[in-house]
């Protein structure tokens, strides 16, 4: 049974920073890029960021580029988005995604094969 378990969601102030997770369980995950995608109350899922089966590559939504990384530890089939200067409009429920691409280009929730079931992230002003 493929799952992917998001954890580490939680309430930090502007500013502030979390590290969410995501564990990846269930099949073989070689060539799949993992991805991270965010939904707000009242608002259309958006994407926010993509690594490769490698690592090496990387893709970031302009809103969050220079505060937010994502690297992956295939080891531990676990990807971690770090997330540094929070701002309010940060706050969302934050998904991972796993889907077959070997370069990370992928931005569009509909490219994605597997989900997470989400994690809440609230950032207060």
């Amino acid at each position: 049974q493929v799952q992917l378990v998001e954890s580490g969601g939680g309430l930090v102030q502007a500013g502030g920073s979390l590290r969410l997770s995501c564990a990846a369980s269930g099949r073989t995950w070689h060539n799949y890029a993992m991805g991270w995608f965010r939904q707000a109350p009242e608002k259309e899922r958006e994407f926010v960021g993509a690594i490769s089966w490698s690592g090496g590559n990387t893709l970031y939504a302009d809103s969050v580029k220079g505060r937010f990384t994502i690297s992956r530890d295939n080891a531990k089939n676990t990807v971690y988005l770090q997330m540094n200067s929070l701002k309010p409009e940060d706050t969302a429920v934050y998904y991972c995604a796993a889907g077959f691409d070997t370069l990370a280009t992928m931005t569009g929730s509909g490219e994605y094969d597997y989900w997470g079931q989400g994690t809440q992230v609230t950032v207060s002003s």
